[in-house]
């Protein structure tokens, strides 16, 4: 099959969606990638894209087509806006120019935010005839309100009508959980078409052959905890910092560790010097995929946080799959699916969004654990992830779909 990828995040940008293009290619079928131009999470263009933007044209076997787009910047709600609304203007526009002459079998859109990444597929469907399938990995416009980006109840309900309007528009649309399944129904007058499919670790996680010393976790007998992924809003770091207050109060061994960058960045730096937490809390900045294992496989545990919302408590935070892969305990400082399964495999602690105080028990409990207890976690992780979030599994069922819609469409024309 020809399979059209909409995506407004793409390689050299880290996002599952990498992996996903991958595997189809190496599965046989020819992949198109319809993405903007690489600056998340920092805001800004790549370095190595702006140097070399010609070795970006393809990744493992996909073409790359890459349209222009304003960059996110940091910490402008004006700047974001015109970063998602340039890349659907571009997406829009140029692909139909550049497909012209194309043919595809499917399209499918990847959506870890913002919905409006689909209006370019269901452009081209209306031009093409091709089926459109969405993955949908955050709900809008529950999400808008809960990390406080859109407030008023009207603006709130126009976004409601375009999210209805690309539901309907899609052949196949897939919800990240199963909690998913009615926050997505209310805006989907065909419930049938509606399917859970979530997200799995990446395949370097599972290779211990890659596993290096690093440095950078080198730390005198203490209880090492990683954060690993973006610094936003929606992580919460003012309650994980309110955490780490207690662990120095506590006068405890226990170090957290964050890996990644984003808009809240350099608010979160700032507010590790201004409440004098340097000894608990290190921001490392953000590294290639290809190392993360190894920081994985350094760390005593893992933790994994979303600020308190109904939108973010039906949310699986796509760290928990990576971490479980990773097959080390998972702290969690999040209401609902994502502390559920967790709660459910036996891999670790949990709290609630917002609940620092049990989150600092929780690693004061853990770092007092027996490296028989640490491992059993572990085990118990890695077994829920291969029984439930199983990579070849899921893909299977997801090219399944796309040949049963692809015939489909062919059948009808």
């Amino acid at each position: 099959m020809h399979i059209l990828i909409v995506t407004q995040y793409f390689w050299p940008e880290n996002f599952r969606i990498n992996d996903l293009a991958e595997e189809l290619v190496n599965r046989g079928h020819r992949i198109t990638i319809l993405t903007g131009k690489p600056n998340y999470p920092a805001g800004e263009l790549f370095p190595e894209f702006k140097a070399s933007p010609q070795n970006f044209n393809e990744y493992k076997g996909c073409k790359i087509v890459r349209v222009p787009t304003i960059m996110r910047g940091y910490g402008s709600g004006l700047k974001l806006v015109l970063n998602y609304l340039s890349y659907v203007l571009s997406a829009s526009v140029l692909g139909f120019f550049k497909f012209r002459k194309e043919n595809f079998d499917v399209i499918f859109v990847y959506e870890p935010s913002p919905v409006t990444v689909c209006l370019p597929a269901i452009f081209l469907k209306k031009l093409k005839g091709v089926p459109v399938v969405f993955w949908v990995l955050d709900l809008w416009p529950e999400t808008l309100e809960a990390i406080g980006v859109v407030k008023s109840p009207r603006i709130l309900s126009w976004v409601g009508k375009l999210v209805s309007f690309i539901y309907n528009r899609c052949d196949l649309v897939l919800g990240q959980s199963k909690a998913f399944y009615k926050g997505i129904a209310q805006y989907c007058d065909d419930k049938r078409k509606i399917q859970y499919f979530p997200s799995w670790s990446e395949g370097v996680f599972s290779q211990s052959e890659s596993i290096v010393q690093v440095a950078e976790l080198d730390c005198k007998h203490c209880f090492k905890i990683v954060f690993a992924g973006n610094i936003g809003e929606a992580q919460d770091f003012p309650s994980i910092l309110s955490a780490a207050k207690t662990l120095k109060e506590q006068g405890v061994n226990i170090k957290i560790f964050v890996l990644g960058d984003g808009r809240a960045f350099e608010l979160v730096k700032s507010a590790v010097i201004e409440k004098e937490l340097s000894a608990i809390v290190t921001l490392l900045g953000r590294y290639p995929l290809e190392i993360m294992p190894s920081f994985y496989a350094a760390a005593d545990a893992l933790l994994v946080t979303l600020k308190d919302s109904k939108a973010f408590s039906m949310t699986i935070p796509g760290k928990v799959q990576t971490y479980m892969e990773a097959g080390k305990p998972i702290l969690t400082m999040l209401s609902g699916e994502g502390s559920r399964i967790v709660e459910e495999a036996g891999c670790g602690l949990i709290s609630n969004s917002g609940d620092f105080q049990q989150l600092a028990n929780n690693m004061i409990e853990m770092a007092n654990y027996s490296q028989e207890q640490l491992a059993g976690f572990g085990k118990n992780a890695k077994a829920y992830a291969k029984k439930e979030f199983d990579r070849d599994r899921l893909i299977d069922q997801l090219e399944s779909w796309f040949k049963e819609l692809a015939e489909k469409s062919k059948a009808q024309q």
